[in-house]
C-alpha cells in the first residue's frame, strides 16, 4: 500500500494508493496550474493510515461498506455467474462480483448497488456499483467535504463492457456528483481479455487525475453568479432534466429551485448554485405547472442511468460556465 498527497490553495487530497511503486523511488507528477506537486512516495517516508485519519479529523471508520448479503438483496443481477442464455458462445463472462474483489485489493469497497428493471434480461440486466476508498478525502478551508467515489457499470446480457465513471460524494448534504469534464472521461474494459494488471492501472489514472477535479470545484467556487447567469444555469439545468416538450410546456418557478436546503449552500458562486440545483431537480424538491394549469411535484429521478446522465450533464454545464 501506498501514500499519496495532495494540496492546493485550501484544498488537500490524501491518497492511499494501492499499486506498487518501486523501492525507496518517488515518483512525481507535474501539473502546470498547480501550485504544488502530487506525488506518490514510498510509505517508509511518510505518515501511516492513522496519522492522516488524525490529520484530516474525520472519522474515516464509518464508511458504511455493504456486505455481498446485503449488495445481493439490491441488486441480485451483479452475482449472476454466467450469462444470459441468448448469448453465444463466444461471448466471454466476467462477473461483476470479480471486479468488486479486485476492486477490494485495490482498497474499494461498495458502498450501494442498483439495477434496471428488465423482464426481457431479469437477472442478467444493467446494474451500478458505487466504491469508495476510506482513505481518499477532499477537504477544503471551508469545511466542504467531498469523497471521490467509483461508479462501476455493466450488465451481463451482452450489451454492456465495463465502464467506469469518476463520481464525487459530498459530506455537508450527502448528496452524490459525477464527474464530467473533457479532461475526465469515462473508461471502459472490455470483457475479452480483462485482467486484475489492466483494472489496476486504469484505478491509478483515475486516481492521479483526482486534482483535476480539485482544480474544478476550486474554479467553481471562485466564480460569482450574478442573477443573470444564475437564472441562465437553472434554464440550462431544467432543459437536461426534462425533454423539450415538458421544458416549454411547464411552468417553473426559479426561485423555489434557487432556494438552499441547509446553510452552507446559500453563497452565490457557482459550486454553491450547482448543488443547490443539483440536489432539487434529482430529488425533484420543486413545484412546476403542468400543461392542464394544475400545480404538481417533482418526481425524484430513481432510475440510476437517468441520475448518471442528469448529474454528468449538469456537471459539464457547471465546469463549462466556470472556464
Amino acid at each position: 500500500m501506498r501514500l499519496g498527497f495532495f494540496y492546493t490553495r485550501g484544498f488537500c487530497i490524501f491518497v492511499l494508493v494501492p499499486f506498487i511503486i518501486g523501492d525507496k523511488k518517488i515518483y512525481l507528477l507535474r501539473k502546470k496550474y498547480l501550485p504544488r506537486v502530487f506525488s506518490y512516495v514510498h510509505d517508509k517516508y511518510i505518515c501511516n493510515v492513522n496519522q492522516l485519519k488524525q490529520l484530516t479529523m474525520l472519522n474515516l471508520s464509518n464508511s458504511g461498506f455493504l456486505t455481498q448479503e446485503q449488495l445481493r438483496a439490491q441488486a441480485p443481477s451483479i452475482f449472476a455467474d454466467k450469462g444470459i442464455e441468448s448469448l453465444s458462445r463466444h461471448y466471454t463472462h466476467i462477473p461483476t462480483s470479480r471486479v468488486m474483489e479486485d476492486m477490494a485489493k485495490l482498497g474499494w469497497g461498495v458502498i450501494d448497488g442498483k439495477q434496471i428493471k428488465s423482464k426481457k434480461s431479469d437477472g442478467f440486466q444493467k446494474h451500478l456499483v458505487v466504491f469508495r476508498n476510506e482513505n481518499i478525502v477532499i477537504t477544503s478551508e471551508d469545511g466542504d467535504t467531498v469523497y471521490p467515489q467509483i461508479l462501476l457499470t455493466n450488465s451481463h446480457d451482452g450489451r454492456s463492457s465495463f465502464v467506469f465513471r469518476a463520481g464525487l460524494f459530498r459530506l455537508v448534504c450527502e448528496n452524490g456528483l459525477v464527474v464530467a469534464t473533457q479532461e475526465f472521461e469515462n473508461v471502459n474494459i472490455r470483457h475479452t481479455g480483462y485482467s486484475f494488471d489492466e483494472l489496476r492501472i486504469k484505478i491509478k489514472e483515475m486516481v492521479m487525475q483526482l486534482p483535476l477535479t480539485v482544480e474544478s470545484i476550486k474554479k467553481m467556487k471562485a466564480v460569482e453568479l450574478g442573477e443573470v447567469k444564475t437564472k441562465e444555469f437553472v434554464t440550462e439545468a431544467l432543459k437536461i432534466r426534462f425533454t423539450k416538450e415538458q421544458f416549454e410546456g411547464y411552468v417553473f418557478d426559479i426561485n423555489e429551485i434557487l432556494e438552499p436546503t441547509r446553510k452552507e449552500d446559500e453563497g452565490k458562486d457557482l459550486w454553491s448554485v450547482f448543488n443547490v440545483v443539483q440536489e432539487k431537480l434529482l430529488s425533484g424538491d420543486f413545484q412546476y405547472q403542468a400543461m392542464n394549469g394544475r400545480d404538481r411535484k417533482a418526481r425524484k429521478v430513481k432510475n440510476f442511468r437517468m441520475d448518471i446522465d442528469i448529474n454528468q450533464k449538469l456537471f459539464a454545464l457547471a465546469d463549462t460556465m466556470a472556464s
